[in-house]
């Protein structure tokens, strides 16, 4: 089922630990399958592990999770070759594109070298809702902070630009990335940038930021914005899921 408008949920959530698997979806993940309309049959959700090198251990954890949570669960592995011989094909059949963490400066050269930055603005256009977490955060934006080149945290400003922002994950996990934010957007390397600490999500419709939401007590989202030669935060409240 497709969506009205173009969705996106860019989050630095959306799994939790669980008793018998080594995680299920948390609330977030859920967000994203209820924002796509998909309840009056199994939502079809797929996975793309790019920026963690399509490992086959992580795609069966989903599985686990996807079966835990009722949904029809598919990857889209690029390594070796495309597991799927029509690429489009199969994610508009979705009715969830949901992204995982990792190294988001490799995840966006392979999607390119597959036109899959191209596939994804078509899927998005049509209605499937496009999540992820971390990497699968940032991936929509015009770019963010990032450890993807070493330990030290850097700008990636190469994003897919679906949103013309930047974005923040982790924002309260990682002690580096809100001074790091700071000093990008201050400087002009970012423009007014999204942020997320760890278990909340934004919602855009379109290009439009519509809310914050959360999937853990206490926990905020943020607006960066350029002030002269500094950066000014916003605190937003999200909404609890």
């Amino acid at each position: 089922m497709a969506t009205d408008t173009p969705t996106i949920l860019a989050t630095s959530g959306g799994y939790r630990m669980h008793e018998r698997l080594r995680f299920e979806f948390a609330e977030l993940v859920h967000y994203a399958v209820d924002l796509s309309g998909a309840d009056a049959r199994i939502p079809k959700v797929c996975h793309i592990g790019t920026a963690m090198g399509d490992q086959r251990w992580f795609n069966a954890e989903m599985d686990e999770a996807g079966r835990h949570a009722g949904y029809a669960m598919s990857h889209l592995n690029l390594f070796t070759m495309p597991n799927v011989e029509d690429v489009e094909g199969h994610l508009l059949e979705q009715d969830v594109v949901w992204v995982n963490g990792g190294s988001v400066a490799n995840l966006l050269a392979v999607w390119r070298v597959h036109d899959l930055d191209q596939i994804l603005r078509r899927v998005w256009e049509a209605g499937v809702v496009l999540a992820g977490v971390s990497a699968g955060s940032i991936c929509w934006f015009e770019g963010g902070t990032t450890d993807s080149f070493g330990a030290e945290l850097r700008a990636v400003t190469n994003a897919l630009g679906f949103l013309p922002y930047g974005n923040g994950v982790h924002y309260d996990s990682e002690a580096r990335r809100r001074p790091l934010v700071h000093r990008l957007v201050a400087d002009g390397t970012l423009p007014t940038t999204h942020c997320t600490d760890d278990g909340v999500g934004l919602l855009y419709r379109g290009t439009e930021l519509v809310e914050a939401v959360t999937e853990q007590d206490g926990k905020g989202a943020y607006i960066v914005t350029r002030d002269g030669d500094s950066a000014v935060e916003e605190r937003l409240e999200p909404r609890r899921l």
